[in-house]
C-alpha cells in the first residue's frame, strides 16, 4: 500500500491479545488503535497533534523540514548492527572434548580420553593470532569443551600468551571459562584472579533434577559444582561466576523449583534455554523433548516466578527477555549472536575447535559432531580475512539478510531479528529453509509477542524492570 511522503516504512502486528504494535525501521514501537493506524497510513496529517509527535520522535513520520530526521533514522538503524560489522567481538576457544560428565542433553560427543580430543598447542597459537586480526575494540575470549578444566594448561597459555600481546594491541580482553567446575582449585583460582577470567557453569534447578540431568559416576555433580561456586566466590569475588540451565522434560513442572534455587544460590540472573536440537542432543529429544507450546507455559511460569522475587527485592534477570527487551527498548544493541541480520555466525562470533576447524559458533561445531561439517569455514591458522570471505561465510550472510529473506521482508520484527542459518542447516540441511518453519523463527516471535504483551499492559512494576533489563550488558561482551 503506499504510503504518504512523511511516512517512514514501518511494520505492524497483531498481538494474541489483539492489541496492534507498530515498529519503525529503527526499532522503536508504538501501540495503536486500529482506527489510529489506518489513518497514519492513509491520512497522517489528520493525526492528532499528540500522536504525530509520538510518531515523529518514534521515526514512523518525518516532518516537512525532515532532512535531519533522515539522517538520524540512518544513524540509529547502522547502530543497531555495529555488533556484526565492527569485526568478530566473540572468540570461543574449545581445547577439549574431555569431559567426565554423561549429559542427557549434551550438544557434543565428550570423551574421558584427552588422546586425540585436544587442541594442539600450535593451533592453540594460531588461533589466538587469529583473535587479534579482528578489528573490533573489544574481545571476548570464552574457553568451552568437553570441561576446559581439564586442559587448564591450555588455557593458561591462551591467557598469558593473549595478555602479552595486548600489551601492544591495546584492546580490552575479557575472558570466561565455561565449566562444571568440579576441577576448579585454590591455584586455578589464584590464576584466573590475576587475569580477571569469569567462570561460568550449569545449574539446572534443584539437586535431584540437576543429577538426573548431569549425571556423573559419583552421582552428585550438582553438589560438586556448587562447592565449585562457593570456592570461586571466595576466591574471585560474588560476580566471578554465573549460571544457566537448560529446561528437559523434567524441568516443564518445576518451573517456580528452579527459578527459587538461583535465588536461593545467590544468582543474579537466570538465563531460561530451551532444549537445544543441535548435535547429539537430538539423539535424546523423545525423551527430553516437548513442544514448544509446553516450553512456552513453562517459561512464563518462570518468568512470573522471576517478576515475583523482584517484587519482594530480590534483583533477579531473566536473561533471554532481557536480550528480546534490549532490542525493543535500547537503541544500543547487546550483541546476541541469533538475533542477528546479517548472521552474528562468523561476523560477530567464531569459534576455535580441538579439531584444528574454525566454526562461526559452537551450534556449526555441534552439527560437525553429528557428521555434518558443511558449516566450516576453514583451519586454524588462515587469515581471518580468508576466514570471512569463504563461500561458507558468504552464504551464512545471503541466508540471514531480512530484506531478501521471504517472511521476513514483512514481518514486523525484521528491525530485531533475522533468519539463523545454522539453525535452519541444523533443521532442514540447508541455510536456505523456509524461515518460518525454523524453531528459531517460531519461537522468537513468540517471545517479541509476550515482551510486548507485557509492555503493552504497562503495569509500571514491569515497565520498570524492562528498561533496566534492556540495558546492554559488560562492553565487550556479546551473547552466544
Amino acid at each position: 500500500m503506499p504510503l504518504s511522503p512523511s511516512v517512514y516504512p514501518f511494520q505492524f502486528r497483531r498481538l494474541p491479545d489483539a492489541s496492534l504494535v507498530a515498529i519503525s525501521a529503527t526499532g522503536d514501537h508504538a501501540f495503536l488503535q486500529a482506527a489510529e493506524l489506518d489513518t497514519l497510513i492513509n491520512a497522517p496529517a489528520n493525526l492528532s497533534h499528540t500522536k504525530r509527535a509520538e510518531l515523529q520522535s518514534k521515526f514512523f513520520m518525518g516532518s516537512a523540514h525532515s532532512r535531519g530526521s533522515l539522517r538520524l533514522l540512518t544513524a540509529r538503524i547502522a547502530a543497531k548492527r555495529e555488533t556484526v560489522l565492527t569485526g568478530p567481538s566473540l572468540h570461543l576457544i574449545v581445547p577439549t572434548l574431555q569431559c567426565a560428565h554423561t549429559c542427557r542433553y549434551c550438544q557434543v560427543s565428550r570423551s574421558l580420553e584427552d588422546d586425540g580430543h585436544a587442541m594442539s598447542p600450535t593451533d592453540l597459537i594460531a588461533a589466538c593470532d587469529t583473535i587479534f586480526e579482528s578489528p573490533s575494540p573489544a574481545l571476548t575470549v570464552e574457553f568451552q569443551g568437553g570441561d576446559p578444566l581439564l586442559r587448564f594448561d591450555l588455557i593458561r597459555q591462551a591467557v598469558d600468551y593473549l595478555l602479552e600481546r595486548n600489551q601492544s594491541e591495546q584492546r580490552r580482553l575479557r575472558f570466561v571459562v565455561a565449566s562444571t567446575l568440579h576441577q576448579l582449585t585454590p591455584a586455578m583460582c589464584d590464576f584466573f584472579r590475576q587475569h580477571q577470567v569469569y567462570l561460568s557453569t550449569s545449574i539446572d534447578g534443584p539437586a535431584s533434577l540437576h543429577n538426573k540431568n548431569r549425571p556423573t559416576s559419583t552421582r552428585n555433580a550438582y553438589e560438586r559444582t556448587v562447592t565449585g561456586i562457593e570456592m570461586a566466590r571466595e576466591l574471585l569475588g560474588r560476580d566471578a561466576v554465573s549460571a544457566l540451565m537448560t529446561t528437559t522434560r523434567d524441568s516443564l513442572s518445576q518451573a517456580e523449583a528452579i527459578v527459587d534455587e538461583y535465588v536461593k544460590l545467590g544468582f543474579g540472573d537466570i538465563f531460561i534455554r530451551r532444549l537445544s536440537s543441535y548435535g547429539f542432543a537430538r539423539r535424546n529429544q523423545v525423551k527430553l523433548g516437548y513442544s514448544l507450546k509446553e516450553f512456552q507455559a513453562f517459561y512464563q511460569t518462570a518468568l512470573e516466578r522471576v517478576l515475583y522475587w523482584n517484587r519482594q527485592g530480590t534483583p533477579l534477570v531473566e536473561v533471554s527477555a532481557a536480550i528480546h527487551l534490549n532490542k525493543i527498548l535500547s537503541p544500543f544493541d547487546g550483541g546476541f549472536v541469533d538475533l542477528q541480520s546479517p548472521t552474528g555466525a562468523g561476523l560477530a562470533c567464531l569459534l576455535y575447535n580441538y579439531d584444528g576447524f574454525v566454526y562461526p559458533g559452537d551450534e556449526a561445531r555441534m552439527l560437525k559432531e553429528m557428521g555434518d561439517s558443511s558449516l566450516r569455514l576453514g583451519r586454524i591458522g588462515e587469515s581471518l580475512e580468508s576466514l570471512l570471505n569463504s563461500e561458507t561465510q558468504r552464504n551464512l550472510i545471503q541466508a540471514s539478510l531480512v530484506e531478501f529473506t521471504p517472511g521476513c521482508q514483512s514481518c514486523a520484527y525484521n528491525a530485531y531479528c533475522g533468519p539463523d542459518p545454522v539453525n535452519a542447516q541444523s533443521q532442514f540441511g540447508t541455510p536456505y529453509a523456509p524461515v518460518h518453519f525454523t524453531e528459531h523463527c517460531q519461537n522468537s516471535q513468540w517471545m517479541f509477542d509476550l515482551m510486548f504483551t507485557l509492555l503493552q499492559k504497562g503495569q509500571p512494576e514491569f515497565l520498570d524492570i524492562a528498561h533496566r533489563w534492556a540495558h546492554p550488558r559488560a562492553e565487550g561482551e556479546t551473547h552466544a
